[in-house]
């Protein structure tokens, strides 16, 4: 059976895989872009099971009546993909206040935003799935990323306690974490003014090796588009997708070592307690 897709950010990336692999197959695709004619080729060759809305994800105003008329206008979305969003590479301390608040507008409260415009009309025909695009950087960090993986471990966190809060309704949640994948992301990195104090320290050799051809990236877009696709069929959607061997190892280890410190601190965080006896007392 065919099924009706809302999907963000379709311009270029995963968006635009996803909605080209999902038309293939003959569902129908609700399409967001920024980038006019971005999708034109695909209007033309599948008309009516593809309607495309411009949308910029930091319009919060914008987001809620686009979903409102979404809705109204093709009845039932079986899925919602929030997958808008970009990078910004460099450290910390060379970030501009403008960089910092548009990424959290475009990456973090859109997302927010889009998620929470659609929860009562996914009430209303009884529940839905939501597939929220992150990244690996959802739960480990790389030097130089720190914007973009402010946003990501902030999107988990809204996304883990919504999934509970919304769980009665029949509406269901998939974080997607792709690893570095072979797409156009790098073509749209912010870059903020480089402080030359930075030059030979993490932040800026990560930079280098990654426009200098020293990351090697094994992501392959359309077999991560696939991955996605499957997982958001299945009867028992997954709460967590990643994607890659390169993001499994380093989720593996970060959470591996996170655990270790947990443990290794246990006494120091048990006795921040009361006592059962001063409880008792109490």
């Amino acid at each position: 059976m065919s099924k009706t897709w809302f999907i963000t950010g379709a311009s270029s990336g995963f968006g635009q895989g996803m909605t080209k692999r999902l038309l293939a197959r003959g569902d129908r695709v609700i399409a967001t872009i920024r980038q006019e004619g971005a999708l034109d080729d695909l209007a033309t060759q599948y008309g009516d099971r593809l309607h495309v809305v411009y949308l910029d994800v930091t319009d919060t105003d914008g987001i809620e009546k686009c979903v409102d008329r979404v809705f109204a206008g093709f009845g039932r979305i079986d899925v919602i993909v929030s997958n808008a969003g970009y990078g910004v590479l460099g450290a910390a301390e060379e970030t501009s206040i403008d960089q910092i608040r548009h990424a959290i507008d475009t990456n973090l409260i859109g997302s927010m935003v889009l998620i929470r415009a659609a929860l009562p009309h996914l009430r209303a025909q009884g529940g839905g799935r939501v597939v929220q695009v992150s990244s690996e950087g959802g739960q480990i960090a790389y030097p130089g990323f720190s914007l973009y993986h402010a946003t990501k471990w902030g999107i988990e966190g809204f996304v883990e306690s919504l999934a509970i809060e919304v769980a009665p309704f029949g509406i269901e949640f998939m974080l997607v974490e792709p690893g570095p994948a072979r797409t156009n992301f790098a073509g749209g990195l912010v870059l903020p003014e480089p402080i030359s104090d930075y030059d030979g320290t993490p932040a800026h050799d990560l930079k280098d090796a990654a426009f200098g051809g020293g990351w090697v990236i094994k992501g392959d877009p359309a077999r991560m588009v696939d991955a996605m696709i499957t997982a958001a069929d299945q009867q028992d959607m997954p709460f967590r997708l990643l994607l890659g061997a390169d993001a499994y190892a380093g989720v593996h280890a970060a959470l591996t070592k996170r655990l270790g410190v947990l443990e290794a601190n246990r006494a120091i965080t048990e006795s921040a307690d009361f006592t059962d006896a001063e409880l008792a007392a109490m």
